[in-house]
């Protein structure tokens, strides 16, 4: 489970992140001009960046699981907004979906990795080959974007981040192995 959490983390992360700039030249989100457009992804990343540090001291109160159910209904309430809306509330509320990305990789590997014993390195392994997901979602996303529109298609990371959700409050228990 955590392996198939790692992929459609990635997916969507890297989804979101590579059709940023033709997002944001729709016409009706922000009809920018694309070198205008590409300005906003560092804001994206720069999001993530904030949010890592962010997340780090809240890791030191609160338990992964709860941190990543939190950022996970938090981005998917930010993909739904944005999907469902126009201008400037469409542009920002997907910009801002950097930001609690940010703790999603590192506590679903962690998560992941607990509990695997001899298993770990094989464990870890296979998570590693996951990110796959990276290649993989943001295609599908992109077929179906030819066949309907950009805001359509990206409900496509809204199942991913869904299943994430899922992970972090209960997919991620399982029996220890010795």
């Amino acid at each position: 489970r955590g392996a198939i959490a790692i992929f459609l983390y990635v997916g969507g992360e890297v989804t979101i992140g590579s059709f940023m700039v033709n997002y944001l030249m729709e016409p009706n989100i922000g009809g920018l001009e694309g070198s205008e457009a590409g300005k906003y992804v560092s804001f994206y990343w720069g999001g993530a960046m904030v949010g890592r540090f962010i997340g780090a001291g809240l890791l030191q109160k609160l338990k992964p699981q709860h941190v990543l159910s939190v950022c996970s209904i938090a981005v998917i309430t930010l993909i739904l907004i944005s999907t469902n809306s126009s201008g400037p509330l469409a542009m920002y509320s997907i910009i801002a979906v950097g930001l609690f990305n940010s703790i999603m990789f590192a506590n679903i590997f962690t998560m992941s990795m607990e509990g695997l014993g001899k298993f770990t390195g094989e464990g870890s392994g296979i998570l590693c080959m996951a990110i796959v997901g990276g290649a993989v979602i943001p295609l599908l996303t992109g077929f179906i974007a030819d066949e309907s529109s950009l805001q359509k298609a990206l409900m496509v990371t809204v199942l991913c981040y869904g299943y994430i959700l899922y992970f972090g409050t209960t997919g991620y228990k399982r029996d220890r192995i010795q």
